[in-house]
């Protein structure tokens, strides 16, 4: 939830800013915000997370001049509770694609996304792990520069190939090639990264060239980022 509001004064009893909140705007978060991304670009998706998902809140309070965020509260941030996978009987085989969205909270172990890799061929994963052999088996890794920064020293040449690193206003890159963006005024940069894999995902799988994916997913991450709060496509 974003909460938009102004200051304009401090509280008596302490040093800090009194909110006086004008309006507000909800959203599903993580795995949720890439579901409403792939659907808004006319995909038929399927969501599968964690069933406590609902009691999983982020609030954020911002300055509705600036966008300045004074505070973000998280509620039941440790709730994210443990998947068995193979429970669930997905047939992974009926869908054209799967994207592995993992905020690295607990629901999905390496094991759960080496299991899923094996189960098909165009698995994509945006991942905060730390890289290692369990990720080999999907097709392509999307994360972010500092991520790389995080993992370079655990990737083999086979994982190096399918990374595409996302570099914020500097586009990103793949296999050494960079792909620039326009510059524009960002206004929010939160759920970028949902918005750029939601969009690699549903034009590739649509034109099977990552190159062509790649200058659509940066496109309309660019066109998010010009927007306050978690912007769908």
């Amino acid at each position: 939830m974003f909460n938009y509001g102004y200051c304009e004064r401090l509280c008596p009893e302490a040093p800090v800013p009194v909110f006086n909140p004008i309006s507000s705007t909800e959203n599903a978060g993580m795995a949720g915000n890439v579901y409403r991304n792939v659907s808004s670009l006319g995909a038929n998706a399927v969501l599968f997370t964690n069933t406590n998902w609902e009691i999983i809140t982020k609030t954020r309070f911002i300055d509705g001049r600036t966008n300045h965020m004074f505070m973000r509260l998280d509620n039941n941030d440790k709730e994210y509770g443990r998947s068995n996978i193979r429970e669930k009987n997905i047939n992974f085989r009926s869908y054209d694609g799967v994207i592995i969205s993992d905020y690295n909270k607990g629901w999905l172990s390496e094991e759960d996304i080496e299991y899923v890799a094996e189960k098909h061929n165009n698995v994509f994963l945006d991942t905060k792990k730390v890289l290692g052999k369990w990720c080999s088996g999907v097709r392509f890794i999307k994360i972010n520069n500092h991520e790389y920064e995080r993992t370079k020293h655990t990737l083999s040449k086979r994982i190096e190939q399918k990374l595409i690193i996302t570099m914020g206003a500097e586009g990103c890159k793949y296999r050494e090639k960079v792909f620039p963006v326009d510059q524009v005024e960002i206004k929010d940069t939160s759920g970028a990264g949902d918005t750029f894999i939601s969009a690699l995902v549903t034009n590739y799988l649509n034109n099977n060239n990552i190159e062509q994916a790649i200058l659509f997913a940066s496109d309309k991450a660019t066109q998010v980022v010009q927007r306050r709060g978690v912007s769908t496509i």
